[in-house]
């Protein structure tokens, strides 16, 4: 029998689709409605179940304003507002973790809201933002305050330029909320006991300085304008940033970079200045044919409400590109379910799924990080969960200043030691970087080793030495 009629004999076969209450016969079986959760936001008045906010209507808990004055900056903040819902244990435990903190306490009353307070320890919102002495671990001994080299390929403060057609411009250090696991803790917020910061204020010198330079190298095309964080800047200097970059003949391209749409979304709703100004920007971008997009930075499924859709809705409508970045995290989004089920709610609200860090060695938050080999077998589940322009690529941001690598990519990556080495050609060529895998995913006696400066110096120079080998 002829392909043709194997194929006519085979559609004949098949149940024929019926007229009237007849059912429709479908070539796949009707998924369980359980497999569409990412679609179910959370809604109503959720706030109110926090003792403090059990009488804030939803105009209060809308207005950015109310946000901002209402931020959690201090333990004692945190303890007047949550302490009906807490153990007195629980409370000793946040103190103790600020104590060792590298960053000081901001979190906004929609972020805290979100918190599951029947089990704030395995709470994967809490995780990143209030860090429990009892969960802090000690940090690996190659880490370092800016691991990722941003000061040193800085040419000028708050400048870096480490890709050759890109710079990221640090604009300010503060942000709406201060994350736990942020790699600029060097900078961002206040000083700890931890840390004393470096300095990024908004300066006009300073931005000068940096603009001066971007204008002065024809070669650079793309700029993230960070910091600390855009939702930081007044709208007068979203304007301000805007207009000098799109003057520049040679940049095709830039970003804002903001938390804020995952930590306080209603700001994009009632700050209606702020965001004309970016949608100014945007809109000028458009008719330059230069892409002005915002990026921002989910990182579990929980933060992604019905107050977030309207934010993206919003945005959609005013034609506003948003893609996001997220940090893979140790209980928070370090399992295929938590992972896939992020990816496909920012999927469902217009957010495309662009960056998952492996966590950068940052000081105080090696409970956070996670083994490559964790994000491995994580990435290989969410490939195929949704469509490739919604899939994250994971990366390891080089620490030293190699700039991301693809995860999978690495030269040599020794699991029994947590070394992986990465090479930058387009970077730093002839060089090596080596990340590592937190110390609680090693063996007991690796972990000792690693206390021994001779055998952790030894075994670093065996990974580089096998890594060498490799990419020769």
């Amino acid at each position: 029998m002829s392909t043709t009629a194997n194929l006519v004999s085979a559609r004949a076969a098949l149940p024929v689709v019926g007229e009237g209450d007849e059912p429709i016969v479908h070539l796949k079986p009707k998924v369980d409605d359980a497999s569409l959760s990412h679609r179910q936001l959370k809604s109503g008045a959720f706030w109110q179940a926090i003792p403090a906010y059990k009488d804030v209507d939803e105009a209060t808990f809308l207005s950015h304003l109310w946000q901002e004055k209402n931020a959690i900056t201090s333990p004692e903040k945190l303890v007047a507002t949550v302490r009906e819902l807490v153990s007195t244990e629980f409370v000793r435990d946040v103190e103790a973790g600020f104590g060792h903190a590298p960053m000081a306490v901001r979190i906004s009353p929609y972020l805290l809201s979100l918190i599951d307070w029947s089990n704030p320890l395995k709470d994967p919102i809490r995780r990143q933002f209030l860090p429990l002495g009892s969960q802090l671990e000690p940090d690996h001994p190659m880490l370092t305050l800016d691991s990722l080299h941003e000061q040193g390929d800085a040419p000028v403060p708050g400048l870096t330029h480490r890709y050759p057609d890109k710079v990221l411009f640090l604009v300010l250090d503060t942000c709406p909320v201060y994350c736990r696991f942020c790699t600029r803790s060097y900078a961002v917020g206040l000083d700890t006991d931890l840390v004393e910061k470096v300095s990024l204020k908004a300066t006009d010198e300073r931005w000068e300085r940096a603009l001066r330079y971007i204008a002065e190298r024809p070669e650079v095309e793309d700029v993230v304008v960070s910091g600390g964080d855009s939702y930081r800047l007044r709208a007068d200097q979203i304007r301000a940033i805007g207009e000098r970059l799109l003057a520049m003949p040679h940049i095709r391209r830039f970003r804002f970079a903001t938390k804020g749409l995952a930590v306080q979304p209603m700001k994009v709703l009632t700050d209606t200045v702020w965001l004309d100004a970016v949608t100014e920007v945007v809109d000028k971008g458009r008719k330059l044919h230069k892409e002005v997009v915002i990026h921002t930075h989910f990182n579990h499924a929980n933060e992604i409400t019905e107050i977030t859709k309207r934010a993206m809705d919003l945005l959609m409508e005013r034609g506003i590109y948003v893609r996001n970045q997220s940090v893979f995290q140790r209980g928070v989004n370090d399992t295929d379910e938590a992972m896939v089920q992020l990816v496909r709610r920012l999927g469902w609200v217009n957010v495309h799924a662009y960056y998952a860090y492996i966590h950068d060695l940052v000081k105080g938050t090696e409970d956070l990080r996670t083994s490559v080999a964790t994000g491995i077998r994580v990435e290989k589940r969410v490939r195929g969960s949704t469509a490739g322009f919604n899939t994250p690529m994971f990366v390891v941001d080089a620490p030293g200043g190699g700039g991301k690598r693809d995860m999978h990519s690495y030269e040599h990556y020794d699991t029994e030691t947590g070394i992986s080495v990465y090479t930058a050609p387009s970077v730093k060529k002839d060089q090596f970087f080596c990340y590592y895998d937190p110390l609680s995913s090693l063996s007991e006696k690796i972990r000792r080793d690693w206390l021994d400066e001779h055998k952790r110096t030894q075994m670093v120079n065996d990974a580089i030495a096998n890594a060498r080998v490799r990419s020769i």
